[in-house]
């Protein structure tokens, strides 16, 4: 290639986030801390991501309900010490109808608006889910459930490389489709790592007449191995250059942010160009790399951090 060519085609190709104005929407995913430090890190992360102002946080609920309590002290310390609108994450797994229509009702009641709704995986890894005689028998039915007590904003999750348990991804739009039907106000994806597979996922939901907004779930990748674990768990693909970017990294934690945030960023830029507005990041309770990748879209701090 000659240098006018090379030169050329750089004058026509602007820089990935150049256009990139701050006019979208972030929200962002924790867990809750089983240990006092884990608890530090987390309201540290908190403190960094409040002045970016998100839509909402949420705060996951362990495998068969086996973070209830904590996931309620969690909502419950966002919704009293900051300005955060949270979503609390609520599964049918181990509880009946009674009891989540009250654990929604102590929600309402300490003025949390928005659950993230889920049918919620068993607490044995690899057993088949199977749903209680006196519970909600999924999602969809979750989320009715949930509208009956109080009129909750709800969101519920989506696949675009299809849920592991479904028959095929007809079946699992099927799915989609019965919890928009039921009252669900958006679906946030699982995260994947091809922003085509996003485009395409959202062109069957749009050609399903599936109204419904979807959310991009991003996940920067931190810890390798735990991302190879979360994918098998949930269907999402690591293509093999992704997976091939981090042989060798096991002892340079930098080096892993540093390409972590890069692959992140690349994703987030792509589904930017192609109308995404809206993203939603599973932090594992670190705000570094999200905050960075807001910035990188735009995305400025604007107020005080969490009251003291």
């Amino acid at each position: 290639m000659s240098a006018a060519l090379a030169h050329r085609l750089v004058e026509e190709r602007p820089p990935l986030f150049a256009g990139a104005s701050g006019d979208i929407d972030v929200s962002f995913e924790f867990f809750p801390p089983k240990t006092d430090r884990m608890a530090e890190t987390l309201w540290q992360s908190i403190e960094t991501l409040q002045p970016l102002q998100p839509r909402f946080v949420s705060v996951t609920y362990g495998a068969g309900g086996s973070t209830r309590e904590r996931t309620h002290a969690t909502v419950e310390r966002i919704a009293r010490e900051t300005t955060l609108p949270a979503a609390a994450h609520l599964t049918c797994v181990n509880a009946s109808r009674d009891e989540l229509d009250a654990i929604a009702r102590d929600y309402w009641n300490i003025g949390v608006r928005h659950i993230v709704a889920l049918r919620g995986d068993p607490p044995e890894e690899g057993a088949t889910y199977a749903a209680r005689e006196d519970g909600y028998a999924d999602a969809a039915a979750l989320v009715a459930g949930l509208k009956q007590v109080a009129p909750f904003e709800i969101s519920v999750a989506c696949y675009p490389e299809t849920h592991p348990q479904a028959n095929c991804p007809d079946s699992d739009l099927d799915n989609l489709a019965r919890k928009v039907d039921a009252g669900a106000d958006r679906a946030i994806s699982q995260f994947f790592f091809s922003a085509d597979a996003f485009f395409r996922f959202r062109d069957r939901v749009a050609a399903r007449r599936i109204d419904v907004e979807i959310v991009p779930g991003i996940l920067p990748v931190s810890n390798v191995s735990q991302t190879r674990k979360f994918a098998g768990q949930c269907g999402a693909e690591i293509p093999a250059w992704m997976d091939a970017m981090f042989d060798g990294l096991d002892e340079l934690p930098a080096a892993r942010q540093l390409i972590a945030a890069t692959i992140a960023a690349e994703l987030c830029g792509q589904l930017y160009a192609g109308g995404v507005r809206h993203f939603h990041f599973y932090t594992l309770n670190r705000a570094e790399l999200a905050y960075a990748i807001c910035h990188l879209l735009g995305v400025r701090a604007k107020k005080a951090s969490v009251s003291a």
